[in-house]
């Protein structure tokens, strides 16, 4: 089934994260993703829907207020039935573009040292790994930091 890539729109929160939780392996995700990203930052997240409406993926993504050279992925997601389609990269690629836009030159974004999946897709993407931030989420919650020039 073909998807089509577009901006994020406010209406599109209740689609999102309806799945999120789900697409996490029941984790306790929606927290990190409050409405005001798709009300703040629609020219860089984007949503991918199936040509039956329904949602295959997502990116949330920003650029940095304090670092001009660097643009953020806070969140993606690819639906379970998607994934190995390239539809994350698809996503990704889309960013990219829109961080070289903005004259962005760096994607930064973290993961968990536990999720192997995570950092062999960033890895694919060309992230490269910047160290461990301890307690980044609070303690005992560490995180992988990853970067991609952009070029």
């Amino acid at each position: 089934m073909a998807v089509t890539i577009r901006h994020v729109q406010p209406s599109d929160y209740g689609r999102v994260i309806q799945h999120v939780n789900e697409w996490w392996g029941g984790r306790e995700m929606a927290p990190m993703l409050p409405r005001l990203f798709f009300i703040h930052f629609e020219s860089t997240s984007f949503v991918a829907d199936r040509e039956d409406g329904t949602l295959a993926g997502f990116l949330i993504g920003f650029l940095s207020q304090t670092d001009a050279e660097t643009a953020y992925v806070h969140f993606i997601g690819v639906a379970p039935g998607e994934r190995g389609t390239g539809l994350g990269r698809e996503l990704y690629e889309r960013f990219f573009d829109a961080a070289r836009v903005e004259g962005r030159s760096v994607v930064r974004c973290v993961t968990s040292a536990q999720n192997a999946d995570s950092l062999a897709f960033h890895e694919a993407l060309g992230f490269e790994q910047e160290g461990i931030a301890e307690d980044y989420d609070g303690a005992g919650n560490s995180r992988v930091l990853l970067a991609r020039r952009l070029g």
